[in-house]
Order: C-alpha cells, then structure tokens, then sequence
C-alpha cells in the first residue's frame, strides 16, 4: 500500500510533459516548415504557470506573399511582434503600416489580418495564448483594448546602461498586467543583478549578444533567439560582448 501511495505521489508532483521548459530556443536550430510564399517556425507551445495554453510561431512571408483571410481567436488573446519587413496590419477595420520592433495586442474575437507590403521578406513572431482564469474582455477594453504600435513612434529613453523603450504595461482581456519593453545594454555586463518575480516572461534577442542565467543554468543567445522563464524563477541576463545588444522582455500574470 505505501508503494502504490509513493507511486501515486510522484505521478501528482511531476511536471506536465506538455508543459513549456524554461530555457533557450534557439533560431537555428527551430524546424522550418515551408510552402509556396511563406515559412513557419515553431517555436513552443504547451501550458505554463499562468496559461492553460501558450504557443509561439514565427511566420517568413515571401515579398508578394497572398494575405491572410481575415480571421479571429474566440477564446486566445495574441501579441504581434514585427521581425523584419514591412507590414500592413488590420484590426477589426483600422490599418497600421509597420516595421521591425513594432508590436500588435490583438483581443479575442477581434477581426485581423495582415499583409507584406515590403520590397523584401516580412518576419514576425506570433504569441498566442490563453489564461487559466475566465477571460475578462470588459477589463482588456477598459484598459485600451487593442495595440497597433509603430516602433518608429515610441520614444527611446537613456539609461546609465544603454536605454529602454516602453510599449506598454497594462491588463488585458487575459491577464490581469501584461507588460513589454525593449531594454539596449551598451557595454559588456549584467542589465540588473539575478532576481525572481510572480510574472513568467519571454526575453526575444533582437541584437547582439546575450547570456542568461536561469535557476542555475547558463545559456546564450543571439539575435532571433528566445528565452523562456517561468513564474518565481531566478533570472538574470547579460550583455555577452563590448558591443550593444538588445532585446524585448515580455512579461505577465494573471
């Protein structure tokens, strides 16, 4: 009887196989899924401590690419952040021209759509998710509702470290405070001494070169390349050379 208690006891503190790992993943080594106009790159996907379901993608649209069919998440909020290229983005009738750096907060059941507009590629990543609690689209519009961002209108403020530029920092429909910025560290160096906080969050490498330090573990990364920490877990981040690096950290909870 107390082998079969053991027994059921591990199986209840196990980590959900499904559920996302902290960590690096990489640019390079995402599997590339490629049809006529466009390439795909998973990225994660799986539940975490604030989400019942998170998935991350990165779309490549060839110049010329057919758009979308407009479409909408019924129950799954989104985050739309611009790679490289040039994007004309609709949502629920009102259209943006963006480029890199640029960020989208589509809530649910809102009609979007999108469209290379650019002489090159558009790449952009995707961040769809939905929360654990109910959600509240009352509080999302309450609180502004949908976000089209052009990095070019944003403003970048110094800091004794390099500079940060604030998108924004607020609820939505899914969360009770989403927050994202994009930090720039100009010399070789720690961004802040190691620390934790309730939030999860992902860092996107967007420049130069980066390490992170995650409950213990040491990984690296470059431009493209993603971090993922979950909820109370020790991070840190360093700028790994002499030259600037920056990235977008991306953060919520319920």
């Amino acid at each position: 009887m107390k082998l079969i208690f053991l027994f059921l006891l591990s199986l209840m503190t196990q980590v959900p196989s499904n559920e996302v790992k902290s960590g690096v993943y990489a640019w390079s080594a995402l599997p590339v899924k490629i049809s006529q106009d466009r390439e795909s790159r998973k990225i994660m996907e799986g539940t975490s401590p604030h989400f019942e379901f998170l998935e991350m993608h990165a779309t490549t649209q060839a110049k010329g690419a057919a758009p979308g069919r407009p479409h909408a998440q019924q129950d799954k909020e989104e985050v739309i952040i611009v790679k490289e290229g040039t994007m004309r983005f609709t949502i629920d009738e009102e259209s943006a021209i963006l480029g890199p750096g640029s960020v989208i907060l589509v809530p649910p059941r809102a009609m979007q759509s999108l469209e290379n507009i650019g002489d090159g590629p558009l790449t952009y990543y995707v961040m769809v998710f939905r929360s654990k609690k109910p959600m509240n689209i009352t509080r999302g519009q309450a609180a502004g509702g949908k976000l089209l961002l052009n990095a070019d209108s944003l403003e970048f403020r110094s800091t004794t470290k390099g500079g940060r530029i604030s998108y924004f920092d607020r609820p939505t429909a899914m969360c009770g405070k989403f927050e994202i910025h994009v930090t720039q560290l100009n010399q070789k160096g720690p961004s802040h001494e190691p620390h934790a906080h309730v939030d999860s969050e992902i860092t996107l490498v967007i420049e130069g070169e980066t390490e992170m330090t995650i409950e213990g573990e040491e990984y690296k990364g470059v431009a493209g390349d993603i971090y993922f920490m979950k909820s109370d877990e020790k991070h840190g981040i360093r700028n790994a050379s002499d030259k600037s690096c920056k990235y977008f950290a991306i953060r919520w909870r319920e």
